[in-house]
């Protein structure tokens, strides 16, 4: 019979073995998820306070609605591949024509706080046409993450793309830094509409999904 001093010894030899690698192939087929409920409540202002040098280029252009009357509704998921080589965007809206849909975006920043694009979901056509039955889907890699050196409108201009850490010049350029940033809890979704084009239809705030 193993003694109390045995038994610990054992354990301790154990515990001293060196780890199995993980199989490398699941560093493609597992994921890390984040998601956000998009709701017109998390915009920062309403579109009668978009700054009057942006009306012209960033203002709506139909008649708007103030953010508690919004109707528009939506979930968001955000799926990196643990070995950080794609990421899966799946949204899904509701309360929204599609047709309306002018932009949409991936920004950083802080809840209630406007920041740069770091992933334009237009770059390759209008995102309104790529909502299916208000469904739209992408798959991302590191050339979606964007560093757009002048923001449209804005002069002087001002720099698009995420720092990891504020205040430092250096911008995130690959999904492993996007997916830092999601674990800060300083990303959102931006859905922008032609009556609410500045501020946006409705944002949500990306944050570890919860099963």
């Amino acid at each position: 019979m193993r003694t109390p001093t045995t038994a610990l010894a054992f354990a301790l030899a154990l515990s001293t073995l060196p780890a199995h690698a993980k199989d490398p192939a699941l560093g493609a087929t597992t994921f890390t998820t984040y998601e956000a409920f998009l709701s017109p409540a998390q915009e920062p202002g309403e579109e009668s306070e978009v700054p009057k040098p942006l009306e012209k280029s960033l203002g709506a252009t139909a008649p708007s609605t103030p953010r508690e009357n919004r109707k528009s509704r939506g979930h968001g998921q955000l799926r990196f591949a643990r070995d950080l080589s794609k990421a899966y965007v799946e949204v899904e809206i509701q309360g929204v024509n599609p047709a309306d849909i002018v932009m949409f975006h991936i920004h950083c920043g802080p809840p209630g706080v406007l920041g740069p694009i770091i992933v334009d979901f237009g770059e390759s056509g209008s995102p309104g046409k790529k909502f299916t039955d208000g469904r739209f889907s992408v798959e991302l890699t590191n050339k979606n993450v964007v560093y757009v050196k002048d923001m449209p409108g804005l002069k002087p201009s001002l720099p698009e793309g995420c720092p990891s850490e504020l205040g430092l010049p250096g911008q995130v350029k690959t999904l492993a830094g996007l997916e830092y940033l999601a674990r800060k809890g300083v990303l959102y979704f931006n859905l922008h509409t032609k009556a609410h084009t500045y501020y946006g239809e409705m944002r949500g705030q990306l944050y570890p999904a919860k099963d």
